[in-house]
């Protein structure tokens, strides 16, 4: 039997940026400046920056090489058609409509998809979406299967999956119309980067045809949910990465994309529909809101990096590498006691703060004050999805709502860090972990006027 020691990274590392490194004091002072919000620090004071996985992709030496063969033109510009046939290829889908990045198709979807009034079904909603939604009138409700809110059980493999029940209980309590969409997204973003299975993709699918409701498949991260179910579904072991992600999308009408995530790119978003009328819609909405159907705010440089990057995000070399180094910062956690999101999901490691701080009750924020301590003391920047991220106010009596996690995200940029990077992140919260009684809890004192949105922009101050 021939051995394997062709297991490094699919690629070589040409080009490096370097790292500016900080005292913990000048990074104290930077959070008190930024009132402890992840995402009001500066990029540059940041030493291993996971605040996010979009738009923070490596690209390869072909994708760079393609950028130089972008079209400017502003209509019919040869880069859109390079775009719309790797599209075609990976969700099989007819009508390509390229946006600035997926908040613009997000945009677009929910102005069709989202009735005043009715119910947005969900796994999780992605939070563009739940604002859109908020804004329009609808009622977007998480339907996520009940193992998908247990942060502590390893035993599900597909904790982003819909639970129908919960669906047709909603029919049930509100009429057989008050369902205007069903968005599917894979991976499930708000619960640890789980996926979603073929069965169920398939049974919701199914289930939305016999009661005339439309399917959307949210798909930034269409790739690494193809592969779990290639790695932990039956029957799909064998099957060609692109010939699951066409499975995937033959069971909905529509999908959109940030294709800052799976698509390889640092700019970028997609609708990609097999509804005609849809597709007509989103052209016309383009044109006023993105830029022509052509480019719909993508620059040909954009459009012809996306092009490549779509078909290297569904190659088994480079899935295999990106799920196994996520995997390896989870299994590196795990090994010192910290409690995360089991099993590990596809874009990064989420900590459980409630199990990592037990004293600091939720209306105190203790996932954002792990994200503030790990930055303190390492530099290392994550994002809080919890009481913030995903809570607020009961629409009748007021009163705040807490969600079902309280979660931290360590987002893991594709092809950017090494793992020596990761051994960073999983020394400074076996250190934080080692003094947690420490730690006291937060306080908000800063919201916008949009819930769903209120994480980015948020103001607090520490107990």
């Amino acid at each position: 039997m021939e051995r394997n020691f062709q297991h490094a990274e699919p690629f070589r590392i040409k080009v490096v940026e370097p790292i500016k490194k900080t005292t913990r004091a000048y990074r104290t002072e930077a959070l008190k400046e930024a009132q402890y919000n992840a995402f009001r620090l500066k990029a540059e004071d940041v030493y291993v920056d996971c605040l996010t996985d979009s738009g923070t992709t490596a690209m390869s030496t072909e994708q760079w090489s393609a950028m130089m063969l972008g079209d400017e033109s502003y209509a019919g510009c040869k880069s859109f058609y390079k775009l719309e046939a790797s599209a075609q290829e990976v969700f099989g889908m007819p009508y390509v409509q390229p946006t600035h990045q997926g908040r613009g198709a997000d945009f677009i979807m929910a102005q069709y998809y989202a009735k005043p009034g009715k119910y947005a079904i969900g796994n999780m909603h992605f939070d563009t979406f739940h604002g859109n939604a908020e804004i329009l009138g609808a009622i977007p409700v998480d339907c996520v299967i009940d193992a998908g809110l247990d942060a502590a059980s390893p035993a599900e493999d597909f904790k982003g999956n819909i639970d129908l029940n919960k669906v047709q209980k909603i029919l049930d309590e509100h009429g057989p119309d008050s369902i205007s969409v069903i968005i599917i997204t894979v991976t499930c973003n708000n619960n640890g980067g789980q996926p979603v299975s073929m069965a169920n993709i398939k049974a919701v699918s199914e289930f939305a045809q016999a009661h005339n409701i439309p399917v959307v498949i949210d798909s930034a991260r269409l790739a690494e949910n193809a592969w779990f179910i290639k790695t932990r579904e039956p029957g799909y072991a064998d099957k060609d990465i692109r010939e699951i992600t066409r499975e995937m999308f033959s069971y909905c009408e529509t999908a959109t994309m940030s294709s800052k995530k799976d698509g390889l790119v640092n700019i970028g978003g997609l609708i990609v529909t097999r509804n005609h009328d849809f597709y007509l819609y989103s052209n016309v909405q383009a044109i006023v809101h993105e830029g022509f159907i052509t480019y719909g705010g993508q620059s040909g440089r954009d459009m012809e990096a996306l092009a490549v990057g779509l078909l290297e995000a569904t190659t088994d070399d480079y899935l295999e590498y990106r799920i196994n180094q996520v995997k390896y910062l989870g299994d590196r956690l795990k090994e010192k006691g910290i409690p995360c999101v089991e099993p590990s999901g596809g874009h990064g490691i989420y900590v459980d703060a409630r199990r990592f701080f037990p004293h600091i009750p939720q209306p105190e924020f203790p996932a954002q004050r792990l994200v503030v301590a790990l930055y303190q003391e390492a530099g290392i920047r994550a994002v809080e999805m919890g009481g913030c991220a995903f809570g607020g106010k009961d629409p009748v009596t007021g009163e705040p709502t807490w969600p079902a996690l309280e979660l931290m995200r360590i987002s893991v940029s594709r092809r950017v860090y090494t793992n020596n990077h990761l051994d960073c992140i999983v020394d400074a919260l076996e250190y934080i972990y080692s003094k947690r009684d420490e730690y006291r809890g937060m306080k908000l004192i800063y919201e916008g006027p949009i819930t769903a949105l209120r994480h980015f922009t948020a103001g607090f101050e520490l107990l």
